[in-house]
C-alpha cells in the first residue's frame, strides 16, 4: 500500500509522524512519500519538500511568496501523479491541501482522507462544499466538530485528540521537579511557564506583554517553552534585561512542572490543560477594538481557545483583542497562582474536559477508519 501524506506546519509533522507508525501496524509492506517534516521523516518513506519551504500565514507573506506557493503546488500534483498513490492524507493546512484534494479528486481520482479538519466552525463555513465535494472521509479530532458538520449534511468520523496520547505517552512523564530542575540547571523556585506562539509574529506580539507581565513574580523563576523551529535570536531580541530562561522542545516538561502558565490560543491551551496546568489565554490582535467586534459579528463561535470550546464554557480567561493588557493578565495570574478556590475550579474543568474528548487513541483510530475504508473500495 503507498500513501501520500500532506502537512505543513510543525504540528503537522507531529501528527502525520504518529498516524505512519499507526499505518505502519496494519500495513507492515507499506510505502510513504510526503510533504512534511523531520518527525515524518524518521518513520521512513521519502520527504519531497519540507514543512519550512512552504509555512506561509498571513497576507503579506503569502502574497511575497506568492511564486513559491504557486511552484510548491505544481510539484506536489506532479509528484503525486508520477508516484500513483492508494490513498492521499492531508492533515490540516487547508489553503495548500484543499487545492490538492480538489486537483486529485478530478484528474487521478485517488481516495483522499482529512486528518484533522481545518477550523472552519470558526470562519470559511463555505469550505465545507469544498470538502463534501473532494474529501471522501473527513477524520475529525474535536468532538464538537461532528455535531458542526452534521448540520451541513456531512458526515465524518471523530477518532479522538491525538494531544491526548501524546501527553499520556510522552518522555519524562515520570519526571519529578528536583530532576527537571537539576537536569536543567535551574534554581529550586516554582516555575511560571511562557508560550509565546509557534510562529515569529506572535512571539513579537505577545511575549513583551507576557514578560511584563510576570515582573513582580519574584518568588517564581520564568521558563519560555521555545519552539524548535524558531531561531534563538528571535527570544533573545525580547528577553534581554528579564531573568527568564529559554528551553527549546521541552514544552511538556516544562508545563509539567509549572504551576501556571500564560499561552497563547491554539493547540498549546489544550495541551496545558490535559497537564492540569492554570492557565491565561494571551492573544493580541491589531486594532482590538475592531479586532474584538469582528470576533463577535463575523466569526461562529464563542471562545477562541480549545479548552472552552470543547468544555462549552469559559473555563480558561482568554484576553486577546481589547482585553490584551499587562494588568489584565497580571491580574489573572495571580488570581490562578493564589486563589485556592478559582484556581481548583479551573483544575476540576479540566478534568470534565478530558472526559468529553475520551482516551481514544486517535492515530490508532484514524488508521482504522482508512483501512477499512480502503477495503470496501471497489
Amino acid at each position: 500500500m503507498r500513501f501520500y501524506l500532506i502537512a505543513g506546519e510543525a504540528s503537522g509533522d507531529l501528527h502525520a509522524s504518529i498516524l505512519m507508525k499507526s499505518l505502519k501496524k496494519l500495513y507492515p509492506n507499506s510505502e510513504y512519500r510526503f510533504f512534511g517534516g523531520d518527525l515524518m521523516q524518521a518513520q521512513g518513506g521519502t520527504l519531497v519538500k519540507h514543512y519550512r519551504e512552504m509555512a506561509y500565514m498571513g497576507i503579506i507573506p503569502v502574497i511575497t511568496h506568492a511564486r513559491a506557493i504557486l511552484n510548491n503546488l505544481k510539484l506536489c500534483k506532479k509528484d503525486i501523479a508520477q508516484y500513483k498513490p492508494d490513498a492521499i492524507i492531508l492533515v490540516d493546512y487547508p489553503g495548500f491541501n484543499l487545492k490538492i484534494a480538489k486537483y486529485v479528486k478530478t484528474n487521478l481520482q485517488i481516495p483522499v482522507y482529512y486528518y484533522i479538519s481545518p477550523k472552519v466552525w470558526a470562519w470559511k463555513t463555505y469550505r465545507v462544499k469544498l470538502f463534501k465535494k473532494y474529501v471522501d472521509h473527513m477524520l475529525c479530532i474535536l468532538p464538537f466538530e461532528v455535531d458542526f458538520f452534521k448540520k451541513h449534511n456531512y458526515s465524518v468520523h471523530y477518532v479522538g485528540n491525538p494531544s491526548v496520547n501524546e501527553i499520556d505517552e510522552r518522555d519524562y512523564k515520570n519526571e519529578s521537579f528536583n530532576e527537571f530542575i537539576a537536569d536543567n540547571d535551574l534554581p529550586n523556585k516554582p516555575i511560571i511557564a511562557l508560550l509565546a506562539g509557534s510562529r515569529k509574529n506572535e512571539i513579537a506580539d505577545n511575549l513583551p506583554a507576557m514578560l511584563q507581565s510576570v515582573k513582580d513574580f519574584d518568588e517564581y523563576q520564568i521558563v519560555i517553552a521555545g519552539v524548535p523551529s524558531i531561531e534563538r535570536s528571535v527570544y533573545n531580541t525580547y528577553i534581554q534585561g528579564f531573568p527568564v530562561s529559554v528551553f527549546f522542545g521541552q514544552t511538556y516538561r516544562i508545563l509539567a512542572q509549572s504551576k501556571a502558565a500564560l499561552v497563547t490560543s491554539g493547540t498549546a491551551t489544550l495541551e496545558t490543560a490535559l497537564l492540569n496546568v492554570p492557565q491565561v489565554v494571551c492573544y493580541k490582535t491589531p486594532l482590538p477594538k475592531l479586532s474584538y467586534w469582528g470576533f463577535k459579528h463575523i466569526f461562529h463561535i464563542p471562545y477562541i481557545s480549545l479548552v472552552n470550546l470543547i468544555s462549552g464554557k469559559e473555563v480558561v480567561r482568554e484576553l486577546f483583542a481589547k482585553y490584551f493588557n499587562i494588568e489584565n493578565i497580571r491580574e489573572e495570574l495571580y488570581r490562578i497562582l493564589k486563589v485556592n478556590d478559582y484556581r481548583q475550579i479551573m483544575l476540576d474543568n479540566y478534568s470534565e474536559m478530558r472526559k468529553i474528548l475520551g482516551n481514544t487513541d486517535a492515530s490508532d483510530n484514524a488508521a482504522q477508519v482508512i483501512w477499512k475504508t480502503l477495503q470496501n473500495k471497489p
